[in-house]
């Protein structure tokens, strides 16, 4: 029998092993289509390999590259980049990684206290030299697992890396995907406060990849003093063509694999014109094609009358194809504080048009009320500074379909009697204006 130390038995127990990319319990694991996302793939695997940085990297570091925020909204595809990424590092001989993939409300992947630990034992699993350094340290002192996150960094995995480095060595490269996954928002910062007050020394041969969504208080921490010298940034962009790719081959195999039922379907299936619509559908994000193909790749079913379904889903009796997609906006919502204004907010935007500029003076909010309320909403909306721009952008065109259907958007719909009559008083009070007090017109919005 293997005779494992002391302090290697106390950090597997303190480790979330159903937090590595390769866990049963993430099974199957998301990663990127063989024909998509190739260039931002390379680039990253680049960046684990060496200093070099590609131009469309947004923010580049002044000292260390060390660092890497990889951000983007709500379905872009984040975590299917990272599981890729660490299959490639996995298959790559002489590549030490380690991962921890959140997820939320997860007693164990969502408890921030086990991520370095859990990232400490993978490090200590392929790597001798840390195995030894590790290990001793945790023997010394079995409480370090408990202790804070900076000391926890420092003594499992900072001070173990420079006992065995070597300015050679390719850097080991940990990745931590879903930061805003973690529960709680004051840890999610105190990790990366503790990243980036741990990698200012240029010679550590170490590589962090961090992956979110560009929620308001991540992105601060990135711009603030701590992190804004030591990282490099990377938004996942819309991807039209590849999320076409995506499709198109998955629409072939379901047909092969339905042969069955898709016998007398002739190819290609479906009509280009489909294909195009779902692709503008998906606003160049993969969460919505993959739930279509998730939707319609259901043996129970034909897959030429699922497709009708996504086509006309208020004609169908039947459940929603985009339940998945609903639980995510439904997740995202929830999390906004005072739903009331919100709600009245997105009644005004979506069911009576009205510019953005204007909201604040028509709902009578007070200076800076409406970013705040629309800061919680950046995973689907982009949300300027400055409160003078007309339009809101919408990172998912489905986003927009969910809001606009009361059987998907639930206690979410914008449009229901109670918020459509509260905003309708809103605009009378603000027409009225025009007749009882013409000195208010000037800041009418309703009035020209």
């Amino acid at each position: 029998m293997l005779n494992i130390g002391k302090g290697f038995q106390i950090l597997c127990r303190a480790a979330a092993c159903d937090a590595f990319h390769n866990s049963a319990e993430r099974y199957p694991q998301p990663r990127c289509h063989s024909e998509t996302r190739i260039e931002m793939l390379d680039d990253l695997w680049n960046w684990t390999s060496e200093e070099w940085l590609p131009r469309k990297f947004s923010h580049r570091a002044t000292g260390s590259n060390s660092i890497l925020w990889l951000h983007g909204p709500a379905g872009a595809g984040k975590s299917a980049v990272a599981q890729s990424l660490c299959q490639k590092l996995s298959e790559t001989e002489g590549r030490a990684f380690a991962s921890f993939f959140f997820k939320r409300q997860h007693t164990s992947r969502g408890n921030g206290n086990k991520m370095f630990p859990t990232i400490s034992y993978q490090l200590a699993v392929l790597h001798p030299g840390l195995k030894r350094a590790i290990s001793q340290n945790v023997e010394n002192d079995p409480s370090i697992v408990d202790k804070s996150l900076s000391i926890q960094l420092l003594k499992l995995i900072i001070e173990p890396c420079r006992q065995i480095q070597s300015l050679d060595s390719v850097p080991m490269t940990i990745i931590i995907d879903g930061l805003d996954e973690c529960d709680g928002q004051h840890i999610q910062e105190e990790i990366l406060r503790s990243v980036g007050n741990s990698m200012d020394d240029p010679h550590l041969r170490l590589r962090f990849l961090i992956v979110s969504r560009p929620e308001p208080h991540i992105a601060e921490m990135f711009t603030g003093p701590c992190l804004d010298s030591l990282h490099c940034s990377l938004n996942i962009e819309e991807a039209f063509e590849d999320v076409r790719k995506y499709l198109l081959d998955e629409f072939t195999r379901v047909h092969r694999e339905h042969h069955q039922t898709m016998g007398s379907v002739p190819m290609p299936w479906p009509s280009a014109a489909i294909v195009d619509q779902l692709v503008r559908k998906s606003s160049g994000y993969f969460i919505y094609a993959s739930t279509v193909i998730k939707f319609i790749d259901d043996k129970d079913f034909r897959p030429t009358d699922r497709l009708d379904i996504i086509m006309r889903p208020a004609e169908a009796n039947v459940e929603s194809p985009f339940e998945a997609l609903d639980q995510l906006y439904t997740q995202i919502l929830s999390n906004v504080p005072a739903r009331p204004q919100l709600l009245q907010i997105l009644s005004a935007i979506v069911e009576f048009e009205i510019c953005v500029c204007h909201i604040k003076s028509l709902l009578q909010l007070k200076p800076g009320d409406l970013r705040l309320m629309l800061r919680g909403l950046r995973s689907v909306v982009e949300v300027p500074e400055e409160d003078i721009y007309e339009e809101l952008i919408w990172h998912h065109a489905s986003f927009l379909d969910f809001l606009k259907d009361p059987a998907r958007s639930g206690i979410f719909y914008p449009s229901t009697f109670q918020t459509h009559t509260e905003v309708i008083g809103y605009i009378l009070k603000a027409l009225s204006y025009n007749y009882d007090d013409p000195s208010l017109n000037q800041n009418n919005p309703l009035v020209l």
